[in-house]
């Protein structure tokens, strides 16, 4: 079996505790016009381009014109010339590449030295469910292996329960309360997300619930409350809370995926609005969580 990846990397305390070996799944079922990592979404990948090294003997095609690429002739092209070891370039490459479980597992095991304050391995995405058997197979594979292991979902893949077992800490997006709007801006049904949010808390022994909060599509006070009634009942020690501040640092990757970035300056909030969200969390005896 094998798995796609699209970025890889240590990172500490972000992607849950200590020092991580952070893999990036290929493929979202998801649409969230904030997303930070775009280039993830496509379950086969994306053409990225670096208009700074795109010129036009890198297709032999034609497909690159006055700096620009045409994405129509790359869907009908099976060869794929520009992106193959031959042609191989900064202007254009693939956004994932794909390894077997093995290639993978021996990675992380030999990595093992840099799990500290507690580390290990962190599998996020895109949406990392969406290769879930290949994902299982390797989270059964480092529980035998005694690895420190991190899932960090989008909570909406029916079979994501199944994996509890083999996850040490979960880590949890809660994009909205609202069912229609959670339909609006992720293009997913909220019912699967809140089913599996229920099942984490009584199942996993650490979990982290985490809402990025979005001008104009979860920020008002209103929304808040709803937030609130909402974490009250998935509340516990094992479970911390946290809303993450909207940005546009994947803004260029959009670029480079050939698609525009939707978001205005209308989606940025204030550092007052996240400190009186956390706030009502911890009034209510919930854990919060910085990360």
């Amino acid at each position: 079996m094998t798995l796609k990846i699209f970025q890889k990397g240590f990172n500490y305390s972000q992607d849950g505790r200590g020092n991580r070996l952070v893999y990036h799944l290929q493929g979202c079922n998801m649409r969230c016009p904030w997303c930070a990592n775009p280039e993830g979404m496509k379950m086969d990948g994306v053409i990225l381009t670096d208009a700074q090294w795109l010129t036009e003997g890198l297709c032999p095609k034609g497909a690159v014109k006055n700096g620009r690429l045409d994405r129509t002739l790359c869907e009908g092209c099976r060869e794929r010339e520009c992106i193959s070891m031959k042609y191989r370039n900064k202007g254009i490459r693939l956004s994932c590449e794909e390894k077997s479980l093995e290639e993978i597992y021996g990675e992380i095991i030999r990595s093992r030295a840099m799990f500290y304050d507690g580390g290990g391995v962190t599998f996020t995405g895109g949406e990392a469910a969406m290769q879930f058997d290949a994902l299982k197979e390797l989270l059964i594979m480092l529980k035998k292996a005694g690895v420190h292991t991190a899932v960090e979902t989008n909570g909406s893949h029916v079979r994501l329960p199944e994996l509890f077992p083999y996850i040490d800490q979960l880590i949890m997006d809660c994009k909205h309360w609202n069912k229609e709007k959670h339909l609006k801006y992720t293009g997913v049904c909220i019912d699967t997300v809140l089913g599996n949010l229920k099942a984490a808390v009584k199942e996993c022994g650490m979990v982290d619930i985490r809402t990025p909060l979005i001008g104009g599509v979860n920020d008002s006070e209103k929304d808040m409350e709803k937030f609130i009634s909402l974490f009250r009942t998935l509340g516990g020690s094992h479970v911390t809370f946290e809303i993450l501040k909207y940005h546009e640092f994947g803004k260029s990757k959009w670029e480079e995926c050939g698609q525009k970035y939707e978001m205005d300056a209308g989606a940025h909030v204030t550092l007052e609005q996240i400190k009186r969200f956390r706030e009502m969390i911890l009034s209510q005896g919930l854990n919060y969580k910085r990360s």
